[in-house]
């Protein structure tokens, strides 16, 4: 029998699956493993556990598989591919193929056909591929300055707005330390006051954890929190017109140009969907929207299965920082 692995590695979990011709037989999520962001030797733990652990959890040696596709954030540049393939060709064998992640993503949401991918993760992208195999991106160009409305984004969005509310705060207006926001975020990093969540933000922390707190702030109904969500669906959607705007011509296409959602913002947070969805009705293009979010992995084990290297025809760099 033959075994193949598919595997999504991003700037918080590493998702890895096994599966033979046409069954998943076994999966494993461990950290990150974003060179960029965790350098070499954090990626090789993330990396080695998650294809070890998805192995044991097939029944199967490592040493069986034949066919693998990993697709890595950062894989756009050679160097960090060729680490990531380094890396992987450590604990298996056979043909090791790495892409960037959004190329895996588009093939989970898409296979081969055309279509527009928006990721809103740790970081952010915007990716597609038109009836003729030309693809485009926009966004993704790392966290110091760029991924608008990913989760890094959503959390230092969320402190620096609280500071902006402390420092207009008035007598008779509310006391932003007394917000809902304020609340959940500081049981994250185990702060009580915003003098320390500031101290803490200035450290260059993860701020992509921060989300799960804000989300919940947000279904409270938080305003503060809920204007964030609006602002990250706004330039999520504002990505996503980049990328029609260079693939599909109003006379590109007969039928409306599908688009699917990806990452874990879309996935947990309910509210930047709906506003997502929201603004994309907005863009007054013919889009279709897939209803539930994609998960990449199964794109890269699609890919593994037949064997798909990256695409050719492109009209920019892949994603390179995150």
């Amino acid at each position: 029998m033959t075994y193949y692995l598919g595997l999504d590695g991003g700037g918080s979990k590493t998702t890895c699956v096994i599966g033979n011709d046409s069954v998943l037989l076994g999966s494993a999520v461990s950290g990150p493993s974003n060179i960029t962001r965790v350098g070499e030797e954090g990626a090789r733990k993330s990396l080695h556990q998650a294809i070890l652990e998805a192995c044991a959890a097939a029944k199967i040696a490592p040493s069986q598989l034949r066919s693998s596709c990993i697709g890595a954030a950062g894989a756009g540049r050679e160097d960090s591919a060729a680490a990531v393939r380094r890396i992987v060709a450590e604990v298996i064998p056979g043909h090791i193929e790495v892409v960037g992640d959004m190329q895996v993503a588009l093939h989970a949401a898409f296979g081969q056909g055309p279509g527009v991918i928006v990721v809103a993760g740790t970081g952010s992208i915007a990716y597609g591929r038109d009836v003729r195999g030309k693809t485009a991106r926009a966004g993704g160009w790392g966290f110091a300055i760029s991924d608008e409305g990913s989760a890094h984004w959503i959390g230092r969005t969320a402190i620096a707005e609280l500071l902006r509310l402390q420092d207009e705060a008035c007598n008779d207006r509310l006391d932003p330390q007394s917000s809902q926001l304020f609340q959940e975020l500081k049981d994250i990093w185990k702060v009580d006051t915003l003098e320390r969540l500031a101290s803490r933000a200035n450290a260059s922390p993860d701020f992509a954890v921060l989300l799960p707190a804000i989300n919940s702030a947000a279904a409270a109904g938080d305003a503060i929190a809920r204007r964030i969500f609006s602002q990250s669906a706004t330039e999520l959607a504002r990505l996503a017109a980049l990328v029609l705007n260079k693939l599909f011509k109003d006379d590109d296409t007969q039928r409306a140009i599908p688009l699917a959602m990806v990452g874990g913002v879309f996935r947990h947070c309910a509210t930047v969907r709906q506003f997502f969805l929201d603004e994309v009705r907005k863009l007054n293009r013919p889009v279709e929207v897939k209803p539930h979010v994609v998960q990449p992995v199964y794109g890269a084990l699609a890919m593994a299965r037949d064997g798909i290297s990256t695409i050719a025809v492109t009209t920019a760099p892949g994603r390179n920082p995150a």
